[in-house]
């Protein structure tokens, strides 16, 4: 009785302490969305901030699109995600593939270097891809999505997480494809990507949630403010005379920009879960 009683504790303990974290982790969202919907004037004449609001409104949304170029802002951080997600998979499948199944002479020592890469303080990758973006001249006008695509088309942390996956399918599995005829990128079309699939839908979000939260390097390689990303356009809204005059407004404008990334992780949070925990199938 007594250890069913200290089982029952445990558990209330447990969520008890879940119930705390989860308050501590939503809250800051939470004040987000509620400055939002505050009346500038009433937000302005707070002595003590206030936890709830009476009046809610609306207009600080209509503001967040109509004062600043905002939607401008959305649509390039849609067309840098989704390119750079879409080049990224591109280059992470069969790379991961590669050095999953096919056999030639270094692979393990190429691999190795390849993930010496990791070692590399960010700071120099970001001076290096500048250097070379600049002198491209990548970084005006319209080429300007260029210079904040190309660098980024490449992951190895994700096509280690690939081929970590990959390698786990049973080599059975490619020997008898190969016997019956099946060429590699058929066995890796049909097979193995359905198979990792988990895996493969795990790295297209966290690669989405990164590039559109990608903030230095779209700040440093982007000249002109109509090529900004939500991110930098943020910061150049809270720079300006508006974001620092209009806080309700400003956070309107950053409810906007977090929405996307929620739905995303809601709909798919399922498949997220799955494929960082799955190790793979096993034979």
């Amino acid at each position: 009785m007594s250890e069913k009683k200290g089982r029952t504790g445990t558990k209330v303990l447990i969520y008890l302490l879940l119930v705390v974290w989860a308050v501590v982790v939503l809250f800051p969202f939470y004040w987000m969305v509620l400055t939002s919907v505050k009346k500038t004037s009433a937000y302005n004449n707070e002595n003590v901030p206030q936890i709830i609001t009476a009046d809610p409104t609306l207009e600080n949304y209509g503001k967040a699109f109509t004062e600043v170029d905002l939607g401008r802002y959305f649509v390039n951080t849609v067309i840098f995600t989704v390119s750079t997600t879409m080049l990224m998979m591109l280059v992470t499948v069969p790379a991961s593939f590669a050095f999953a199944r096919l056999k030639f002479r270094g692979k393990d020592l190429t691999f190795a270097l390849f993930l010496s890469l990791m070692m590399i303080p960010t700071e120099l990758v970001i001076i290096t891809n500048y250097v070379t973006v600049v002198n491209l001249e990548l970084n005006r006008g319209a080429r300007t999505f260029l210079g904040l695509i190309l660098p980024s088309v490449t992951s190895v942390f994700y096509i280690y997480l690939l081929k970590e996956n990959f390698e786990a399918i049973p080599d059975e599995l490619y020997n008898a494809a190969k016997v019956d005829g099946t060429s590699d990128l058929k066995y890796l079309l049909k097979v193995m990507v359905p198979i990792s699939q988990p895996t493969i839908v795990t790295i297209v979000i966290l690669k989405a949630i990164e590039c559109w939260n990608s903030y230095v390097w779209p700040r440093l390689i982007t000249r002109e403010t109509k090529y900004f990303l939500v991110s930098n356009g943020i910061q150049a809204i809270r720079e300006s005379g508006f974001g620092r005059q209009d806080i309700p407004a400003m956070m309107a404008a950053v409810v906007v920009v977090s929405v996307p990334l929620i739905v995303m992780f809601i709909l798919f949070r399922d498949k997220i879960m799955a494929g960082v925990s799955r190790g793979g199938t096993k034979g």
